[in-house]
């Protein structure tokens, strides 16, 4: 498929293409092809040693059925049945028959089960920018997978019609890893993701099939809210390539209120993918009087450029009404440009404004001499300025995984 399209070809695709779930933070266009969603069936609700579990079965054509849970990783064993889930920063501690906050990681009689490995809610191929992702080989494909479920309670979730519903309200299909990345490279993708709702719960099944893409030369990445606890976050990474973080606010304050959770576990988790050396970008959804304010983004940009490095890409992306926050308003776009500028000054070099398309800071720049290296309209690649990772006009590298 040409990364070339014109200015009809991209309306024509924004009125036909049927929206997609978003990617966490992320409300995007529908993309290149969507190939399964489960079906919700209700409304939702407002140790021992880590083991891995054993490669699943043979590959097989079409979706099975008879799913067998999985034994989790990163658990404690604890007195009267009881386990320590030591896999996010929540630390649950669930007795037996009893499910974790992430509603999929279950206690059968002292031993924790993953719900979901296997269990697809859906699956859809799309451009990498839509993850975003806008500094790992640009304009390629990627095939993202995702299940139920989340260990945040986001009121502004986009995808909310799969994150805030457990595994018993949706209807799933069964694919092994080894399906997933044959599905991969038999469409032509260049990548696999999991995103759309957190992938931390469905830790084991990610980590088999990006063991295994990895293994079958595909690329691998993940979109998080980045409450993974460290030791299963370094493990992951080994197989990982790149990742792209919600960091949806710079206030405890927000994160306690908004989406369940603390501040300083996702910048912890920032800094460990920096130290791992893996690709990194960061999005930062722009609500309105809830993290918009100037001195909260100033310090966010002066954090990132300090401790992680004026490199890392930062997406400034727009907030559209839905779920339990839709007595507010569409972020302006001033406002996000306003941002922009706040995160330039702090000397940030790649800033993005997001969900809004055709904006000129779709696109990438030059941090030497300005130019426009990735001519971009929303998800869409037009035209690169760029020769073996570096400016073509001035030579400058350009932080990123490029071909």
């Amino acid at each position: 498929m040409s990364h070339h399209t014109n200015r009809r070809d991209f309306i024509r695709k924004a009125i036909t293409g049927s929206l997609a779930l978003a990617c966490l933070g992320c409300l995007p266009l529908r993309g290149v092809s969507h190939l399964l969603n489960g079906t919700a069936a209700a409304h939702p609700m407002a140790g021992p040693e880590p083991t891995s579990p054993g490669d699943p079965g043979s590959l097989r054509e079409t979706p099975s059925s008879g799913r067998m849970n999985t034994e989790a990783r990163y658990y404690t064993a604890l007195e009267g049945n009881r386990v320590r889930c030591d896999l996010c920063h929540h630390r649950c501690t669930i007795s037996n028959g009893e499910r974790g906050f992430c509603r999929v990681r279950e206690n059968t009689r002292g031993r924790l089960y993953s719900l979901v490995y296997g269990s697809v809610a859906g699956l859809q191929i799309d451009p990498i920018e839509k993850e975003p992702m806008h500094h790992m080989f640009p304009g390629h494909h990627n095939l993202c997978v995702f299940t139920a479920s989340c260990n945040f309670r986001c009121r502004h979730c986009h995808n909310w019609q799969t994150s805030q519903r457990g595994p018993d309200e949706i209807t799933p299909r069964d694919y092994s890893p080894q399906e997933i990345v044959r599905m991969a490279k038999s469409r032509g993708t260049r990548s696999i993701s999991h995103s759309i709702n957190e992938p931390a719960i469905f830790y084991e099944y990610m980590y088999d099939i990006s063991r295994h893409a990895q293994r079958e030369g595909l690329n691998t990445l993940f979109h998080t809210n980045g409450y993974m606890r460290e030791e299963p976050l370094r493990e992951l990474l080994r197989h990982m390539d790149g990742v792209t973080v919600d960091l949806k606010a710079f206030t405890d304050d927000f994160y306690r209120q908004v989406s369940s959770a603390r501040l300083d576990p996702v910048l912890e988790t920032l800094k460990v993918i920096r130290e791992e050396g893996k690709h990194l970008e960061i999005v930062y959804l722009v609500i309105p009087t809830l993290n918009d304010d100037p001195a909260e983004i100033g310090e966010m940009a002066a954090w990132v450029g300090d401790e992680l490095g004026t490199e890392i890409p930062v997406h400034f992306n727009r907030f559209s009404p839905t779920y339990q926050l839709t007595n507010l308003p569409s972020t302006p776009v001033d406002t996000l440009e306003k941002c922009a500028e706040i995160a330039r000054d702090a000397g940030l070099e790649y800033v993005y404004i997001g969900n809004v398309p055709g904006h000129r800071y779709n696109s990438t720049f030059c941090p030497g001499c300005q130019e426009r290296l990735i001519h971009r309209t929303h998800f869409y690649v037009e035209s690169k300025n760029m020769e073996n990772g570096r400016c073509k006009s001035c030579g400058h590298e350009i932080y990123g995984l490029w071909a």
